[in-house]
């Protein structure tokens, strides 16, 4: 029985993980304000290896409609300005030196489509990776049994449970999509 309890709680918590991770990403995206979040997921290559730009440079926000990065290092003033410019978030930064400025157009019709199509994007790779996670703890489950550790019918409880786990976790993933989508398309 210890054994289950591991694993339903190793898959708990690589859920909830995942469920926080979601956060971040919707976070991320915008609903009209400049908030320096919204560039928490944006990489930049700096260095050979692709860097958090919060790590390349400092973010702050001079007021509702607009974004800074104050670069750290001339050098990677491009690379910032490309990897804001190459993001899904639609923006357009103007670069002054170490200084880049992110006017945040305000939210047309069809951006809030498309900002609505990229949460879809994301909490559907969310319910893979919990999908994941169920599949990894089943596993664990079909060996224990295939071991002798467990029966049939404990298999079968398992299994039922760790599913219980997985539905729960793809409802939270649906309210939490459902209301990203009422923040996007709020005018």
């Amino acid at each position: 029985m210890t054994d289950f309890n591991n694993i339903k709680a190793d898959a708990t918590e690589r859920m909830d993980k995942t469920i926080e991770m979601l956060r971040g990403d919707f976070g991320g995206l915008r609903a009209g304000r400049a908030h320096a979040s919204l560039l928490d997921n944006i990489m930049v290559e700096a260095y050979g290896s692709p860097t958090p730009i919060a790590q390349v440079g400092t973010i702050s926000v001079p007021d509702a409609r607009t974004l800074s990065v104050s670069v750290w290092d001339r050098g990677l003033a491009k690379a910032v300005e490309k990897a804001l410019r190459e993001s899904d978030l639609g923006l357009n930064p103007v670069s002054d030196g170490q200084l880049i400025r992110i006017p945040i157009p305000p939210l047309s019709e069809e951006r809030r489509k498309e900002l609505v199509k990229v949460a879809g994007k994301y909490a559907e790779q969310t319910k893979i990776a919990i999908r994941n996670i169920r599949r990894d703890a089943l596993d664990e489950i079909k060996k224990l049994k295939k071991d002798n550790l467990i029966s049939e019918d404990d298999e079968k409880r398992y299994g039922n449970d760790v599913q219980k786990l997985t539905d729960d976790a793809i409802k939270k993933i649906d309210d939490m999509l459902n209301q990203k989508e009422k923040d996007i398309l709020q005018v």
